[in-house]
């Protein structure tokens, strides 16, 4: 779970990949419902907020099944409630600071947020904003590379907002492959069909960073079994008391335990 420095060239996932997302996100989808009474055993949160971001082009239904099962573990847990994600501008970024200073203000106290793909972006950046509102955060399956190359929704991203969105041109949104100085999870598969593995491994920069491989595809992450046994056991960690991941007993098997590289 470890990462290695290397200097690789970016390079989106291959076509093969990207051509199988649908059903292997159905079926992770599928197999979610089929686990989801086991899921009640997970570890139990302590109440504190949760924001869940969805995706490039992506809304608020597509983390209804994993914001649902977080609610039932214990958690305050939030949509952002801004519709589809597909504009990158000032105007979004100051919203999404809102959901999460409304939260923090709500609870009385430091928030989470997970991040999926592109929501795993923002989660980092608002957390670098704001530290000290944010106890941690997990991304699944983003692009925390510097590198557009990664992914093959690049050309997409970049005709919807240009080669450098205006946050960038202010600035910030820089320097995507630095953690923020909060407890940091990466969540990622080798298999993932939209952004190349290498382009989610965050290299560890302070000792709260972590990666964490998993067996699922890209558009399934939201919704695969073992990723929500990871996001339980993150989220259930009293504030300040951080740990390395460690899977238990038969659930370490859905764990591939790599050497990971970017």
């Amino acid at each position: 779970m470890n990462a290695t420095v290397n200097t690789i060239d970016a390079r989106p996932p291959s076509r093969l990949l990207t051509l199988a997302e649908p059903g292997r996100a159905l079926g992770e989808l599928a197999a979610f419902y089929a686990m989801r009474p086991l899921m009640s055993f997970l570890p139990k949160g302590d109440g504190h907020g949760v924001l869940v971001l969805p995706g490039f082009m992506a809304s608020d239904g597509s983390t209804r099944p994993l914001r649902s099962l977080l609610t039932d573990l214990g958690y305050d847990v939030e949509g952002w409630n801004l519709g589809r994600n597909v504009r990158v501008d000032n105007a979004r970024v100051k919203a999404m600071m809102g959901c999460v200073e409304e939260l923090h203000d709500r609870k009385g106290g430091k928030i989470s947020i997970v991040g999926w793909s592109l929501g795993g972006v923002f989660a980092r950046e608002l957390a670098k904003i704001a530290p000290e509102k944010v106890r941690l955060v997990v991304s699944l399956g983003s692009p925390i590379s510097d590198d557009r190359g990664h992914s093959n929704a690049a050309r997409l991203f970049e005709y919807l907002n240009g080669k450098e969105p205006e946050p960038l041109r202010g600035g910030n949104f820089r320097r995507l492959h630095e953690a923020p100085p909060v407890p940091t999870t990466s969540i990622l598969t080798k298999t993932d069909g939209v952004v190349h593995w290498r382009g989610s491994v965050q290299a560890e920069h302070h000792e709260e960073t972590e990666n964490i491989e998993v067996l699922a595809s890209h558009c399934g992450l939201g919704v695969n079994p073992s990723v929500a046994y990871a996001v339980a056991d993150r989220l259930a960690q009293p504030e300040g008391a951080w740990t390395p991941f460690q899977p238990k007993g038969l659930a370490a098997l859905a764990f591939p335990r790599t050497r990971l590289a970017h």
